[in-house]
C-alpha cells in the first residue's frame, strides 16, 4: 500500500505544469550579453515571465536600473507623442495602456525571432548604439549662455536611447506602418548600428554636437 501511495505521488508531481522562468515563456535573458562596461550596472535582465513591477520601485532613487529592460521599453512606449518637453501629437491610444504596448512588443519580438535571433539581445545591441557617451549642457558665463561638453552617465544614456528608440517607433507608425513594424526596424537597424536608423541617427548628431562644444 505504501509503495502504491509513493509512485502515485510521484505520478502527480510528474504531471504537475512545469513554469518556465523565460521572458513570455519564449526567450532566455540569461544568454543576452553586454558588451558596453558603462551599461551594465543599469541594464536589468532579471528572468520575468511578464515584465511588470507594478509601479514596486516608483518610490526609491534610481530605482529603476532594477526595473527589468523589456518593462522599460514599454513605459518609453507608452508616451509616444512626447519629443522633448513638448507633446506633439496625441498619444491616446497608447498612453497608460500597458497591455497595448506589450502587444506590440511581443509581436515585434516575434518578428525578430523569426529572424533566427534572440530579441533580448537585439534590444540591448539596439540601446547601446543609440546610448551617447556625451552631450552638451547649456552654461550662463556673465551673461552669456554657452555650449559645454558634459560626459552622460550611464543611467541617462539608457534612458536617452529607450526614449529615442520610442520616437522613432511613433513616427514610422505615424507614416502608416503596423506599431510592431515600426518597432521591429528600429531595433534591428540600431542593432546593426545602422545610420539611418533613427535612435542611432540622434546619437551621431548629439555627440557631433559635443565635439564641437569642447
Amino acid at each position: 500500500m505504501e509503495q502504491t501511495e509513493e509512485n502515485e505521488a510521484q505520478k502527480k508531481v510528474k504531471e504537475e505544469p512545469v513554469f518556465s522562468s523565460l521572458l513570455f515563456q519564449k526567450y532566455d535573458l540569461s544568454s543576452v550579453d553586454i558588451k558596453d562596461p558603462g551599461l551594465k550596472r543599469v541594464i536589468s535582465l532579471k528572468s520575468a515571465i511578464l515584465p511588470k513591477s507594478a509601479g514596486k520601485f516608483s518610490q526609491q532613487r534610481l530605482a529603476r536600473a532594477r526595473v527589468n529592460i523589456v518593462e522599460r521599453l514599454m513605459d518609453h512606449l507608452m508616451v509616444p507623442g512626447h519629443k522633448g518637453k513638448k507633446h506633439l501629437r496625441t498619444s491616446k491610444m497608447a498612453s497608460g495602456r500597458f497591455y497595448t504596448t506589450f502587444k506590440i512588443v511581443d509581436e515585434a519580438f516575434d518578428m525578430i525571432a523569426k529572424d533566427g535571433k534572440n530579441p533580448v539581445q537585439v534590444l540591448v545591441d539596439a540601446i547601446q548604439n543609440s546610448a551617447p557617451r556625451e552631450e552638451v549642457m547649456t552654461l550662463l558665463v556673465a551673461g552669456q549662455r554657452l555650449a559645454k561638453q558634459v560626459d552622460t552617465s550611464p543611467m541617462r544614456r539608457l534612458d536617452l536611447s529607450l526614449r529615442w528608440i520610442a520616437q522613432g517607433t511613433f513616427q514610422l507608425s505615424f507614416s502608416g506602418k503596423k506599431a510592431s513594424r515600426a518597432l521591429y526596424e528600429v531595433l534591428t537597424g540600431a542593432a546593426a548600428n545602422s545610420d539611418a536608423s533613427f535612435p542611432v541617427s540622434k546619437r551621431i548628431d548629439t555627440e557631433r554636437q559635443a565635439s564641437s562644444s569642447r
